[in-house]
């Protein structure tokens, strides 16, 4: 098929591909992506053959990471097979993850509340790539998508893999994936280290943890196939991808485009930029700040980010007008980030709140002659050190931040601040828990 042809069978087109748009039940599914084949299953320890598909197709995860999608797939495999014969635990599983922990995301609950169908689609397939006896949907206790989610699942045929949906508590830290693992098999969604789920999941099995909008990819590839996949997209990480756009723009949402699209187009799409924009929160509150200039022309992919300083992990991009503060901003998702800390570790329990500290001083234009020793020493001892991402998350945000808007760094040094107060679109920070920290664990169950 040619790059420029606009569809592909059943009217799935080149570069809308997931459905948004289409009504969300199975009859109105079938008609838009024709029904699903039945691929051939794991056996003689081998994945089965859509893996071969997955890696040809070069699908990364969408979820954050964008790790290999085939590497995780075998990974699961080969650890099953690495287990004694009659071991209770060789048997693995699939988590999908639609929990969305990322306050300015919303690709998501969009991708299940409009294609619910295909997301459960890609959960069957990977569940019989791998061997799978058990699936599980996870979102959030109090998602929207909960009642699209059972609806469908109930239209399922009865035939196939049952998935059963499971709502973990909202919490930040929650939607991580031994987290996920550690609630399907405990009830209790924190973080479990050292052992990974590929290694060590749900009650001791091997466990397949996905993005759903990965799972959704995958579902098409086992359609159409992975030479049809790659054809739109950057050549490190073909396809499409959601994005959710918001901030100094039009209007906010979510939009589906191959990814290597130009921020440009991004935020053309979303209605252009309704002031001068001084800079974008990429990522989301795990991932990193770049200033505007330069940044436009950014590929919207992966290793372009990176390079540009960024980090595109669940493919959030928010643009900062100039009429808002930066370091305000950050000011309030770094106090709402060291409250939705799981109470595990020492970076956690003891660096986040100290690092917070540092931060709204800052925002807060204080006279500090330490300050700003005391707040690189905290991003050294936070970083690298914590028994899951979510310090280091916190520490590259604050980090990015400081290197993005030296500008208003300085100023607030001066005690003053270049922002024009309850002006602009502000990040959405949910309230700060109190007390930040639970000891009894009971907010992860």
């Amino acid at each position: 098929m040619g790059a420029a042809s606009r569809e592909t069978r059943h009217g799935c087109p080149m570069t809308e591909r997931l459905g948004l748009a289409s009504p969300p039940g199975l009859a109105d599914h079938l008609r838009t992506f024709g029904p699903m084949p039945l691929p051939g299953g794991r056996s003689g320890g081998q994945p089965g053959p859509l893996v071969d598909e997955v890696e040809r197709a070069g699908l990364r995860g969408r979820g954050g990471g964008w790790f290999p999608t085939h590497l995780k797939l075998r990974a699961v495999v080969e650890s099953s097979e690495s287990r004694g014969r009659l071991s209770r635990t060789r048997q693995p599983l699939v988590i999908a993850n639609g929990m969305e922990g990322e306050p300015a995301s919303s690709k998501d609950v969009v991708l299940l509340t409009s294609s619910p169908h295909l997301v459960l689609d890609g959960i069957e397939a990977a569940a019989r790539t791998i061997g799978a006896t058990d699936a599980f949907i996870a979102v959030h206790r109090g998602s929207p998508a909960i009642e699209v989610l059972e609806r469908a699942i109930a239209e399922r045929p009865a035939s196939g893999l049952p998935i059963t949906l499971v709502t973990p508590p909202a919490r930040y830290v929650a939607s991580e994936e031994s987290a996920l693992s550690h609630w399907v098999g405990d009830g209790v969604a924190q973080p479990v280290y050292p052992d990974r789920p590929f290694q060590k999941g749900a009650g001791g099995r091997p466990t397949l943890v996905q993005n759903v909008e990965t799972l959704a990819h995958l579902a098409l590839i086992a359609r159409y196939g992975g030479a049809w996949f790659a054809e739109v997209g950057a050549p490190s990480a073909p396809g499409t991808t959601l994005v959710s756009l918001g901030g100094a723009l039009g209007h906010m949402g979510v939009v589906e485009v191959p990814t290597g699209t130009p921020v440009k187009d991004l935020l053309g799409r979303a209605g252009g930029t309704t002031s001068p924009v001084r800079g974008f929160l990429t990522g989301g509150y795990g991932g990193g700040w770049v200033a505007a200039d330069g940044f436009m022309s950014t590929p919207w992919d992966p290793d372009s980010v990176r390079a540009a300083g960024g980090v595109i992990g669940a493919s959030i991009l928010w643009a900062v007008g100039a009429e808002v503060c930066p370091l305000e901003e950050l000011d309030r998702i770094t106090r709402w980030m060291a409250g939705e800390s799981a109470g595990q570790c020492g970076p956690c329990i003891f660096g986040l709140p100290a690092l917070a500290d540092d931060v709204h001083s800052l925002a807060s234009r204080r006279s500090d002659a330490t300050r700003d020793v005391r707040l690189q020493r905290h991003l050294t001892l936070v970083t690298g050190r914590g028994g899951c991402k979510h310090p280091d998350g916190v520490a590259r945000l604050v980090a990015t931040a400081l290197s993005a808007f030296p500008d208003e760094v300085a100023i607030h040094g001066d005690g003053r601040c270049s922002a024009h107060p309850g002006a602009g679109t502000h990040l959405p920070v949910p309230p700060v828990r109190v007390p930040v920290i639970d000891p009894s664990g009971r907010d992860f169950r």
